[in-house]
């Protein structure tokens, strides 16, 4: 069990407890926006245009009125936590629906999917969309493939751990109950990675 989870006991897992798919309308609503930019980061760009976010987030909110019951039963995780991971799971089934090649397993494209998309790409163009004017779009590409080289060289718990910090924005408490670490790991693994992502755009920036 995670360690937060003696802090389970909160005002949001209450009212689920008391109040049900009414309290699962009323969360996953306020929590709408943060699982929207989740799903727009992580999407496969050959899904857009089949699946609207919207549709993915459907899926999730019934699977997670669906599942409510089994959660109260050992609530682990935290509830947005817990939604999230339900969020992320509607989404890679899509990717595994419209994009899997017919013949191959599940099991190939788990690891691919394993956080939902391509991080690597999706931090790279985050990262230097900031630092590149649209107008200087060789530049930006050349200065794009060498973020996304260093970011794919990296440990692929850190990138994801950049991830979640900075595209999604979660705590470093709900960075390690969504991936299973300690507090103190979760945020030793963001600082180093947090530094070696500094050092390849300090180098970035000197040649823009």
């Amino acid at each position: 069990m995670n360690e937060s989870s003696p802090n389970l006991i909160t005002d949001e897992l209450q009212q689920l407890q008391r109040e049900g798919s009414l309290a699962v309308a009323r969360l996953f609503s306020s929590y709408r926006d943060r699982l929207e930019r989740m799903i727009r980061f992580r999407m496969d760009a050959r899904l857009t245009g089949r699946v609207d976010a919207d549709d993915i987030l459907q899926e999730a909110y019934l699977d997670i009125d669906r599942r409510l019951p089994g959660y109260l039963s050992d609530p682990t995780v935290p509830v947005f936590v817990w939604m999230r991971k339900l969020t992320l799971q509607a989404l890679i089934d899509n990717h595994r629906r419209h994009l899997t090649a017919k013949g191959r397993s599940v099991k190939q494209e788990s690891k691919k999917a394993e956080y939902g998309g391509a991080t690597s790409v999706s931090l790279a163009e985050l990262l230097i969309g900031q630092l590149t004017s649209p107008s200087h779009a060789i530049i930006k590409q050349e200065r794009r493939d060498q973020v996304q080289a260093a970011l794919d060289s990296m440990d692929e718990l850190d990138r994801e751990v950049l991830a979640l910090r900075h595209f999604e924005q979660l705590t470093n408490g709900e960075v390690a109950d969504v991936l299973g670490l300690k507090k103190a790991a979760a945020s030793n693994r963001y600082m180093r990675a947090l530094s070696r992502l500094k050092q390849t755009l300090d180098g970035v920036i000197s040649e823009t």
